[in-house]
């Protein structure tokens, strides 16, 4: 199994909590205007990963880094891909290691896609924090964790699933301008 990368950044305080790994895929559809990632959207760009190999990269820095919380699935569109990230994301869990999203998508559109592309519920399932929403310049806020706009949500997928309505996340002990 394949995906198309842009890259991969090994630590990152930005993507999500702790310190993560980030897996930045290639092709967007959404071209957001302002967009920090804009050399990720041509779908034909980037290089393509054997599933297995990533893996195995990310098994051995996690090995080597104790520190390291998690996986975030960035862009691109991670959902483009959701099947080769539904199976990495599986398998990162079984080390233990968390799992952020980021979408354009919100968690609602995503659901609703996930009728006809059972790989986006696998993607879903997989996630523990969904940061959804298209990146708005207009409503851009440096002072936001994990997310450039104050449109877009960090949803806690769990949570969601559990109670059957939207939960934000939010980890008590973080405060990013405290």
């Amino acid at each position: 199994m394949e995906i198309r990368l842009a890259g991969i950044t090994e630590e990152s305080i930005v993507d999500g909590p702790g310190l993560r790994l980030v897996v930045f895929t290639q092709g967007c559809p959404h071209q957001c205007k302002g967009c920090h990632n804009p050399d990720t959207h041509d779908i034909n760009g980037g290089y393509t990963a054997d599933i297995e190999g990533l893996f195995r990269y990310i098994e051995g820095i996690s090995a080597r880094n104790k520190l390291l919380r998690g996986v975030t699935f960035s862009g691109g569109e991670p959902f483009l891909q959701a099947g080769p990230l539904a199976y990495l994301g599986k398998q990162l869990k079984i080390l233990g290691l968390d799992i952020v999203s980021y979408s354009g998508f919100t968690f609602e559109q995503l659901v609703a896609m996930a009728v006809k592309r059972k790989d986006i519920g696998q993607l879903l399932k997989q996630t523990d924090i969904l940061i959804d929403g298209l990146y708005s310049h207009a409503e851009r806020d440096l002072g936001l964790a994990f997310r450039g706009s104050r449109n877009q949500r960090l949803v806690d997928i769990a949570a969601t699933l559990t109670a059957e309505r939207i939960v934000l996340w939010e980890e008590v002990s973080y405060k990013l301008w405290a």
